[in-house]
């Protein structure tokens, strides 16, 4: 492995993508395809050798192509990376951000492409000036060793934590650029964080079903428990003096204290669109519970939502419901089913947190 040794004109040699499943091979694949080197990093060793005996393999509705890039196990990496794109999923943060420290060059920095607040946990390992916000919504998929599947094209957005311009994000940003044209360079990375973590809190909430993303959000039984759920994480995201943004048809203003519920609908009308547009029909934590049955992210992702919140005061009761029901199902204790959403509705406070 090459050394990087980094100039004053701007981040050099390969660069490393630290889980190479759907954010990190999509992102991967469309770095190679724009001429950039490329090294993987995969704790599946079934993948790796895969990706190094075949190439990975991208398909999906918007791109089938086979790239080339040398792939390794955590431990049999060698040399250091002045960019690094940790992908891994939210409650393997601390391991890989520990693990991928030996091999972060001295100025380097790392790209947390996941979903979560994981930027707080890598910049406690790394440092905060060696740490980049990015938040991304594209639709993705690991299928099996090797192979990935690209469904559906989503906002991508980079920034400073400090909301800085420097040169480093700027040149981060044409990074992106290669992969998605329309990537945004922002000053409030953490508005979009907050904002995907309402949108998140809601796909947890399908995830309870085994219905698709667009079919639950469409059903008006239920528009009043998931608002309910998007109000307690927009209380909790005010409250903490986040100004969340939008994306991808996604108002996070829509599920503010003191939002009207025309406001809310209206968003629901919008996301099931967005939504009915992907070939990525259900969500990676829905796949993670009934295909892949393994642990969803739903410690890292939703409940720190409940921590945050118990700190400024603020009761979030169908977040931490919606924690427990996806608990019980990686667990073997409840199905996926849609009257799962009948029963978070019996968690729902009779004073809403859009009216505290």
């Amino acid at each position: 492995m090459v050394m990087n040794a980094g100039t004053a004109g701007g981040m050099t040699g390969p660069i490393l993508i630290w889980g190479a499943g759907a954010i990190g091979g999509t992102l991967g694949a469309a770095f190679i395809r724009a001429g950039h080197a490329v090294t993987f990093v995969d704790s599946d060793v079934g993948h790796v050798k895969a990706i190094n005996a075949e190439g990975l393999r991208i398909v999906g509705p918007i791109l089938q192509d086979t790239v080339k890039a040398p792939a390794f196990l955590p431990t049999a990496l060698a040399g250091r990376f002045e960019r690094i794109f940790l992908c891994v999923k939210a409650h393997h943060t601390r391991g890989a951000a520990t693990a991928l420290l030996p091999h972060l060059a001295d100025h380097g920095c790392v790209v947390s492409a996941q979903n979560g607040l994981n930027e707080l946990t890598i910049a406690e390992i790394v440092g905060k000036e060696r740490t980049i916000g990015c938040f991304v919504n594209f639709g993705a998929d690991y299928l099996e060793p090797g192979v990935v599947h690209y469904s559906g094209h989503g906002a991508v957005v980079i920034g400073e934590l400090d909301g800085k311009r420097t040169p480093r994000i700027e040149e981060l940003h044409r990074l992106m650029q290669d992969f998605e044209p329309k990537a945004v360079l922002t000053d409030n990375i953490w508005g979009f964080l907050w904002g995907k973590m309402i949108y998140g809190a809601l796909l947890f909430a399908t995830a309870l079903t085994d219905d698709a993303i667009a079919d639950v959000f469409a059903d008006r039984r239920y528009r009043p428990v998931l608002a309910a759920v998007g109000l307690e994480v927009g209380a909790v995201a005010k409250a903490n003096g986040v100004r969340a943004e939008a994306f991808d048809g996604f108002d996070p203003s829509a599920f503010a204290p003191g939002s009207p519920t025309a406001a809310t609908d209206r968003s629901f009308d919008e996301m099931v669109v967005h939504n009915r547009r992907s070939a990525k029909s259900h969500t990676g934590i829905w796949r993670d519970l009934a295909i892949r049955k393994r642990k969803t992210e739903v410690d890292a992702q939703i409940f720190p939502i409940v921590e945050i919140g118990r700190k400024l005061g603020i009761a979030t009761p169908l977040t931490a419901r919606t924690v427990e029901m996806i608990h019980e199902i990686e667990d073997g204790k409840r199905q996926l089913v849609l009257s799962n959403l009948d029963e978070l509705a019996e968690a729902m406070p009779s004073t809403p947190a859009s009216a505290r």
